[in-house]
């Protein structure tokens, strides 16, 4: 399941969020809450959730920068990469052995942050003409804050793919092999998952293109026309989590 707008609505618990987790628990039903932002490690992620009132382990968290890290392991082990992003993202590179520099990468990786640089958006630009791979950990133009619209990895991605004329990778949603990713971290099979999320144009696209079943849930920005704008749909639309927390072993029963 997606968090933010499935599990939390900026810092505050979706109704009915604690009761679903506490279900699955109950029910013995495996899960991930999953993220496209690559800022937070899954300790942080963690340290977040609590503070709603949500009780998630840190091995429950998939983020883009865990997907990327992934992704990058089984390409190029040992390789080495320069990093525009923060500690979610740099955190799990250094765990998979890559070493971080700006001298000839391997790797040029675009995640998510805050204070994204003009030096360091140009020292991307010019290892990537170089010849460094250009890897995004998602396609997410713009995010939410207290104050309006922030420019996301995506519009970053797409600067840096204006001047160099090299496309990036994008690992994250709606990219099926993160969704493929957290399969195997989960050891269950695409027949028998679903993925909850209130985006149609990632998380339901993703999850409709790993094979899952998918619901839509009301409570972050999706409305109730916003499935009707796809030429594809979720298999469910529910107001919210708390419509699945009495029904988790047959979420598609009447």
């Amino acid at each position: 399941m997606d968090m933010d707008g499935v599990l939390v609505h900026e810092e505050h618990m979706v109704p009915g969020a604690d009761a679903l987790l506490a279900a699955l628990r109950e029910n013995q039903v495996p899960f991930l809450v999953f993220t496209n932002n690559s800022i937070y490690t899954p300790r942080d992620l963690r340290a977040r959730l609590l503070r709603t009132g949500l009780d998630v382990p840190e091995e429950a968290i998939w983020t883009s920068a865990l997907a990327t890290a992934q992704f990058l392991e089984n390409q190029r082990p040992g390789g080495s990469a320069y990093v525009v992003g923060e500690s979610g993202l740099t955190t799990a590179l250094h765990n998979i052995g890559y070493v971080l520099t700006d001298r000839d990468p391997d790797y040029v990786i675009l995640g998510e942050t805050r204070t994204y640089s003009f030096e360091a958006i140009t020292k991307a630009i010019r290892l990537v003409e170089a010849g460094a791979r250009f890897i995004a950990t998602n396609p997410d133009e713009k995010g939410p804050s207290r104050e309006g619209t922030l420019p996301a990895t995506g519009a970053v991605a797409a600067l840096i793919e204006r001047v160099t004329g090299r496309a990036p990778y994008y690992v994250g949603k709606p990219n099926p092999l993160m969704m493929r990713s957290a399969l195997r971290h989960l050891r269950v099979h695409s027949e028998n998952t679903l993925m909850i999320g209130d985006r149609m144009d990632t998380d339901v696209r993703s999850g409709l293109e790993s094979g899952l079943k998918t619901i839509l849930v009301l409570s972050g920005i999706s409305d109730e026309t916003t499935a009707e704008l796809f030429p594809y749909r979720p298999t469910k639309v529910v107001g919210s989590v708390a419509e699945l927390v009495d029904n988790v072993l047959d979420p598609f029963s009447p």
